[in-house]
């Protein structure tokens, strides 16, 4: 009888084994790339500030509402790099314009307005177009209901946004749930 000459045989009961772990390696490096890659923006509510009582329809700002716009362009004001505003965006209303008027010009910002009718559409696209920024929007009591509520995914009241002297900041993540700050300054 001739000797067998050297054969190899393959192991087919270890291919399950490599692929399950190629797959684990690939599913690893997957979520790794997608936890590196995600952001949270950061967006700031501000009310526009109150209102000089009048019989017009767009009210300028009050002598109070115009301290207020002084004390957010001082809380707001240039400080370094970290926390900086990359955005300013502001309703059509004549008391947010004002109201921002003080930090725009503090900050070398141009405000980008929005229709305060469309504050969730407006949320929609500040969030697409500023990724991963901080943002400060000035609006009134109904543009900002409808912001807050685009982006906490929670119904506010109306009285919740009324208040001129709060802040509420909402931190939307591209991975999980936002969260809502509210502030009084």
């Amino acid at each position: 009888m001739v000797p067998p000459g050297i054969t190899r045989h393959r192991r087919p009961f270890l291919a399950p084994l490599w692929v399950t772990l190629v797959a684990l390696l690939v599913g690893a490096a997957a979520a790794y790339t997608a936890y590196r890659g995600a952001t949270t923006t950061l967006v700031v509510l501000a009310s526009a500030g109150g209102k000089e009582p009048g019989t017009i329809e767009d009210p300028p700002i009050s002598a109070e509402g115009e301290h207020r716009a002084q004390r957010l362009a001082q809380l707001f004001a240039p400080g370094g790099a970290p926390g900086r505003l990359e955005a300013l965006y502001v309703s059509g209303e004549r008391r947010a314009q004002q109201t921002a008027a003080p930090l725009a010009e503090l900050l070398h910002l141009v405000p980008a307005t929005y229709d305060a009718t469309q504050g969730a559409a407006a949320a929609a696209g500040l969030l697409r177009s500023h990724e991963g920024h901080t943002i400060l929007v000035i609006g009134g009591p109904a543009a900002l209901q409808q912001m807050l509520q685009q982006l906490a995914g929670r119904t506010y009241s109306p009285e919740a946004t009324a208040d001129p002297d709060l802040l509420y900041i909402v931190s939307v993540p591209t991975l999980g749930r936002s969260g809502v700050l509210r502030l009084k300054y």
